[in-house]
């Protein structure tokens, strides 16, 4: 009778220990969404969320835009379980993305450096691209001539019934994309134009990657163009002299610099030169008169893309103020109209935002030859 007193006082606290055991909650863990890493782009946010789908952000579509856009980028494999409400995005797209339409010629060596121009199938104003590559597929018809970017042939468009159209705008009120939308077709916009920084347009290259997943290829070939970037600008500290520079040219009576916050105003600081409008705080052009830029750049060392004139004749024919310029005595003046693609496109429209290691190279060797000597420029060359 003991033992069995033992026995059973033993089960009790058996059953107790496991009882204790069982009303203890057990651990949780949460898997947070992360964000992309983006060290320069001020336009747009990617987040990777636990159930795979990537919450992509666009925050500056255009200048001083009053809202942002967020799209759901869904994997193909898992579409079918996952169930977002479609209020909350501007645009569901599954991926990796197969058909695409993009809008802008900046778009074009993105998807070329990730290896997917394959699955571009249309474009508006073909002529304008550059791309030896591109121009092959557009020549094969396997990219589509749409028509003109604000007006998209969306007849066209919807035939061809791509994935996703990556649209370019200047503000909200595009019917073509309202169309192609209540197609079922999703568009999202691209604002790397409105980055103000060389290295912020060319992250934009992260914006395509969760498209094809390929994000690892976009942050290697990224990481590659800014330690070039930031290489050149170190060689660029080395020269003694800092040339005076001027910039842009005449529309109608005035004369058109870049602001001083501007990219190209950024390009020139790191090109260790002396740009002569970089107190200015405008991030874009500035219209001034013909007598001010000339008592201030009269005497500029160089002058950097003189409007579109491509030689010292057009520069002459063009105004009569041009001449007065020691650049133009001193046959200082370079250039971006003169490398053109197979049909007329300039290609520093559409490479040079993507690959602006190779533009501050350019300027460099420009305005200081012996810190890259033997260097071929690739957008600027002097006026003919």
């Amino acid at each position: 009778m003991k033992i069995l007193k033992i026995v059973l006082l033993s089960c009790f606290f058996i059953l107790a220990s496991c009882k204790e055991k069982t009303q203890q909650p057990l651990p949780t863990t949460t898997v947070k969404p992360s964000k992309v890493d983006l060290n320069y782009a001020k336009g747009f946010t990617i987040e990777k969320q636990a159930n795979g789908v990537t919450i992509l952000k666009i925050t500056s579509p255009w200048p001083k835009a009053e809202s942002a856009f967020t799209y759901a980028l869904v994997p193909k494999e898992k579409a079918a379980s996952i169930n977002l409400n479609k209020d909350d995005y501007d645009a569901i797209v599954t991926v990796p993305v197969q058909k695409l339409v993009v809008t802008s010629t900046t778009h074009i060596p993105a998807l070329e450096a990730l290896g997917v121009l394959d699955k571009l199938v249309g474009f508006p104003n073909t002529d304008y691209i550059s791309s030896p590559t591109a121009r092959t597929l557009v020549n094969s018809g396997k990219i589509e001539e749409l028509g003109v970017n604000q007006s998209l042939n969306t007849e066209m468009v919807i035939a061809l019934n791509p994935d996703v159209v990556v649209g370019f705008g200047i503000d909200n009120n595009n019917k073509t994309y309202s169309t192609l939308q209540r197609s079922n077709i999703p568009v999202v916009f691209n604002g790397d134009w409105t980055e103000e920084t060389p290295l912020g347009k060319a992250e934009w290259i992260k914006f395509f990657a969760p498209f094809f997943n390929t994000e690892a290829k976009a942050d290697s070939i990224f990481k590659t163009i800014e330690t070039n970037y930031n290489i050149a600008k170190e060689l660029a500290k080395k020269a003694t002299n800092r040339p005076s520079v001027l910039t842009g040219g005449l529309y109608k009576d005035l004369w058109h610099v870049a602001g001083g916050k501007s990219w190209m105003a950024q390009f020139l600081k790191d090109a260790n030169s002396n740009y002569l409008w970089s107190n200015l705080e405008e991030t874009g052009g500035v219209g001034l008169s013909v007598e001010s830029v000339f008592d201030k750049a009269g005497k500029a060392d160089f002058w950097i893309s003189p409007s579109s004139n491509s030689s010292y004749k057009e520069v002459a024919e063009s105004s009569e103020h041009y001449t007065q310029f020691d650049a133009y005595k001193n046959k200082k003046i370079y250039t971006i109209t003169l490398v053109k693609g197979e049909t007329g496109g300039v290609l520093f429209f559409e490479l040079a935002p993507n690959r602006p290691d190779l533009v501050l190279k350019d300027l460099i060797s420009i305005f200081h030859p012996d810190v890259l000597p033997e260097y071929k420029t690739t957008f600027f060359k002097p006026l003919q």
